[in-house]
């Protein structure tokens, strides 16, 4: 994956293969996780790095 800090879902769908508007849910529920953790986030986007650790073991991809 490209050294971007941000992913988006239409990056997300194409990378797990699956459409946007459940890209959408995934980046949803990550960006709660991550609120609830005391941080702050962006809507449609998720950390590159927080999605690589909690989807890949914290594995870096180089797909995209």
């Amino acid at each position: 994956m490209e050294n971007k800090a941000y992913i988006t879902a239409s990056e997300l769908a194409e990378l797990l293969g699956i459409s946007v508007s459940r890209a959408y849910r995934i980046i949803h529920d990550m960006n709660k996780e991550l609120a609830n953790k005391g941080y702050l986030t962006v809507a449609g986007r998720v950390p590159t790095k927080y999605f690589e650790e909690r989807w890949y073991s914290g594995k870096e991809l180089k797909c995209i």
